[in-house]
């Protein structure tokens, strides 16, 4: 009779510290390890968020900036911790977009992570120079093929967000421009100011000093729906380029196969975060919308997100490891 009770209670037991385990996340404190060096915008976003997240979660975030070689090596960490829950990324649009589109990367952007969630977007920006006779897309189209090969854009580099935007621009508008690479955006801005370039599309954080001032002239925003700092500005879809969804955007990803109540914990919470109205006023000053998703919505997103840049390096010959 007592071997019978304690093999029907065997399951049960063996269970509980599965169960306590589960229940019991967070009982340290998380890493969140941030693709870029300290200071910049998307610091920023991951010390802001975290603060937030730790406090709902009860448990301290670790932020540890790892910059240098476009994210790759922040990805290689991320890749090779523990899928407890413990690590997590802030996955960005050139981490789990631009570069692995581009270039040959040392980890698989789907399969080597778990998504937990977006935290927001940023649209780019159609600038041109102030000088320039257009005021609308449809005008700066028109005069771009009056002027075939006179006309250049610049960029922050080979292969960067602001490249591609504007090169699948130019398969769109079946036409031709000269693409000017910098070594970032700053030096980018000063020949646009200056004339030297024509055209540029910049992220709308970077832009807005630029446009308030007057030195530059936006004519529209990617993204689907109008930025809420510039509600007048319209965006590329309702310009007649429909889909034309381009953004610089932020989000959170684990290494691969964290187990699924960890995962949803982590998702739901963050989703919490992201809905604070305060949140949203602080995220303003980088011109960040939040933007929640579950993870099966993000997974889907990044891949879309690939697929939309692979097909662009394709079709404009953009290979960075060549």
């Amino acid at each position: 009779m007592k071997r019978r009770i304690l093999l029907q209670a065997a399951p049960v037991l063996a269970a509980a510290p599965h169960v306590w385990a589960q229940s019991a996340f967070p009982s340290k404190p998380l890493r969140y390890i941030v693709p870029v060096s300290a200071g910049g915008g998307s610091d920023m976003l991951g010390r802001t968020v975290t603060e937030r997240w730790g406090s709902l979660l009860k448990q301290t975030f670790i932020v540890e900036n790892q910059g240098g070689a476009g994210g790759i090596l922040a990805c290689q960490t991320t890749m090779r911790a523990a899928p407890d829950g413990y690590t997590l990324m802030q996955g960005y649009v050139a981490t789990h977009g631009t570069s692995p589109a581009t270039r040959k990367v040392p980890y698989d952007p789907i399969k080597d992570f778990s998504p937990i969630g977006m935290i927001g977007a940023t649209p780019n920006v159609l600038v041109v120079n102030s000088a320039l006779p257009v005021t609308t897309v449809k005008e700066f189209v028109e005069y771009v093929k009056k002027n075939p090969g006179k006309v250049s854009y610049g960029s922050s580099g080979q292969g960067s967000l602001t490249h591609l935007t504007m090169e699948l621009f130019k398969l769109q508008i079946n036409s031709f421009m000269v693409h000017i690479p910098y070594r970032g955006i700053a030096p980018a801005f000063v020949d646009l100011i200056s004339g030297q370039t024509q055209a540029m599309f910049p992220g709308l954080a970077a832009a807005i000093p630029h446009i308030r001032s007057g030195r530059i002239r936006p004519l529209a925003v990617t993204g689907l729906q109008r930025h809420s700092q510039f509600k007048d500005l319209p965006t590329l879809d309702e310009s007649g380029f429909k889909g034309f969804d381009a953004q610089q955007w932020y989000g959170v990803v684990g290494p691969a196969n964290i187990p699924a109540p960890v995962v949803k914990q982590l998702s739901e919470s963050l989703s919490t975060v992201l809905n604070a109205a305060d949140l949203r006023e602080k995220l303003s000053v980088e011109a960040i919308e939040p933007q929640v998703m579950s993870p099966e919505q993000f997974s889907a997103f990044i891949k879309t997100d690939i697929a939309r840049w692979t097909r662009v390096a394709k079709e404009r010959n953009i290979h960075l490891d060549s």
